[in-house]
């Protein structure tokens, strides 16, 4: 069951922002529904799964808000899926703050995760914040150098493609990002603050263990000796010879 488009404030209009909303539980989906309108975005909710599939297919939202656990198909399905047919932005919802699920999560094409409960204000910041970057990402596309390449890794920053070692690893978009951001500076430490405002550009240290997530999530991907961890302080990127 997909509700149709919540009615926008005056900030809204022509080319507003999407969202689409999977969420099973009415109350709140209706307050993410109602908080994400007041802020003039066109807000769509699936209560499951099938749904939340069709609606993305259909509708082309600019950000997806998924929640882990529904009827019908559960959110790690919908958002590969949804990623398959078109890459989006996806924050997921999570009602339990269990590292594995995270990383599932974010392994099937998530960008950004909250435990419930949580905050609307936190909510609507971070898919602004999502927003952002995909829009400057497209900037950036636009005028991106050639491919860059640090040790045995490839980052051609127009096409956002990375391989290592002639190996293609697909990325989400925001481990790209985060990749990007270690490698322009090899061996050098950046703090989770420092990740936390370029990558995903919050101004607060709320979502350390977020970059913490993804970092894994790139060592997984790209291998366990291309990050460094330094303890107490953050990451720094450490090609091979």
């Amino acid at each position: 069951m997909i509700s149709r488009s919540a009615q926008p404030t005056s900030k809204g209009g022509p080319g507003a922002v999407r969202v689409l909303v999977v969420e099973d539980e009415p109350a709140i989906a209706t307050a993410i529904q109602h908080r994400m309108a007041a802020e003039g975005w066109q807000v769509d909710v699936a209560a499951d799964g099938p749904s939340g599939v069709r609606a993305a297919a259909e509708l082309h939202p600019d950000v997806v808000v998924l929640d882990v656990m529904l009827p019908g198909m559960d959110g790690l399905e919908v958002c590969r899926r949804i990623q398959a047919e078109r890459p989006v932005p996806v924050l997921m919802l999570t009602a339990r703050d269990d590292e594995t699920d995270v990383l599932v999560g974010l392994g099937v094409g998530a960008d950004d995760y909250m435990t419930k409960p949580f905050s609307m204000r936190e909510l609507v910041a971070r898919t602004k914040a999502l927003l952002r970057r995909v829009e400057r990402a497209a900037q950036l596309s636009e005028t991106a150098p050639p491919a860059m390449t640090v040790g045995d890794v490839v980052i051609d920053r127009a096409q956002r493609r990375v391989s290592r070692a002639g190996r293609p690893v697909h990325l989400t978009p925001t481990e790209f990002d985060l990749l990007v951001t270690l490698a322009a500076t090899p061996r050098t430490v950046l703090t989770r603050e420092k990740l936390l405002a370029e990558v995903w550009d919050w101004v607060d240290a709320s979502g350390t263990r977020t970059v913490d997530s993804h970092v894994k999530a790139l060592r997984r991907k790209l291998g366990a000796d291309l990050i460094r961890t330094v303890h107490g302080v953050g990451y720094a990127f450490e090609p091979a010879e």
